[in-house]
């Protein structure tokens, strides 16, 4: 007795993992999906196929393939070589990637007391419900447990990350880590430390806002630039009354750059000038003394344009003398 299956392309269906639609899809280009997907039904029914042939299916340059390719590699959902591409079994993947991340754990990191398992799996479940309506990816647990234990953060605040992240520019993981990473530098631990921040955050906006205003910018501030704002209020801790001083001496300048104004700011604040007060006396003084080395400067040009040579009396008798000479008939 034979069992046959029915192969007809009308009659069959190529089958994604869920897990690649959550871990790897939202991220992906759309070309790189169509060469992901074309790729599974081309290995269900194990047909040969080349880079050329690719191209023409899909209606893609040669190089746009081999980027995909390349890309899909690189993620781990296949491996290439010359005589063949292998495509990934994604939840065998991620299972041993789980089984390991466990078993590389100490009973003792294992057993956590039960109040602390049960405040992360709350928030956990709370995250999981709010942001990924129920069917968040076995690789995000990983990482909050990950995240929990590298950033010491209270489950409020690992909750206030997603809620922060949602918010700006989605849920990239490498985008939370970094948010979290800079939240670490800055001691944040707990929701004190977090309801401070905002506060700080807040004052931060309206100066960059100000900033955009005055110097008339129909932009956002890029990354380099507004990294030179948070040195200026979060490290300096200067107002917008400091820094506004400092865009006023751009005016008149072409195109001042970030790096001008960060250069006055910074000469205040090594200075040891905290107050508005002190820096417009700092800079009362340094005006005056430009303007006397100016005037100096000047006094000293004038002198050696009019210098007059100097003559004792007998240049000046011989001079007289010959003034009155009579001068000599040319006819005789």
């Amino acid at each position: 007795m034979i069992f046959e299956s029915i192969n007809e392309i009308l009659y069959s269906d190529t089958l994604v993992p869920d897990i690649f639609i959550t871990e790897y899809l939202p991220s992906m280009h759309g070309n790189f999906l169509k060469v992901y997907i074309y790729g599974c039904f081309l290995s269900k029914h194990g047909k040969q196929s080349t880079i050329e042939d690719l191209s023409k299916k899909l209606e893609l340059n040669i190089d746009e393939v081999k980027k995909a390719i390349t890309y899909l590699e690189g993620v781990g959902a296949l491996k290439w070589s010359d005589k063949n591409i292998v495509f990934t079994d994604l939840k065998e993947k991620e299972i041993n990637k789980i089984y390991r991340l466990k078993g590389a754990s100490t009973p003792e990191e294992a057993l956590l007391s039960c109040e602390r398992n049960q405040k992360r799996n709350s928030i956990i479940t709370a995250i999981n419900n709010s942001f990924f309506q129920g069917i968040m990816s076995p690789s995000w647990y990983t990482n909050i447990d990950c995240w929990f234990d590298r950033f010491k953060f209270d489950e409020d605040v690992m909750y206030t990350l997603f809620q922060h992240c949602y918010d700006h520019k989605g849920l990239a993981p490498n985008y939370i880590e970094k948010v979290a990473e800079n939240w670490y530098s800055k001691n944040i631990k707990t929701s004190f430390d977090v309801d401070k921040y905002y506060i700080e955050y807040e004052k931060l906006n309206d100066i960059r806002r100000n900033i955009i205003k005055k110097l008339k910018l129909s932009r956002l501030l890029t990354v380099y630039e507004d990294e030179y704002v948070e040195k200026w209020c979060m490290d300096y801790k200067y107002s917008f009354d400091i820094i506004d001083l400092a865009l006023r001496r751009t005016t008149g300048k072409f195109n001042p750059s970030f790096r001008y104004i960060d250069a006055i700011i910074t000469e205040w604040y090594n200075c040891g000038l905290r107050l508005k007060e002190d820096i417009l006396i700092y800079e009362g003084k340094k005006k005056k003394e430009r303007a006397n080395t100016k005037d100096s400067q000047n006094k000293n040009t004038r002198d050696k344009s009019f210098e007059q040579r100097k003559h004792d009396d007998d240049y000046f008798d011989n001079l007289y003398k010959n003034l009155n000479q009579p001068t000599a008939n040319p006819k005789g």
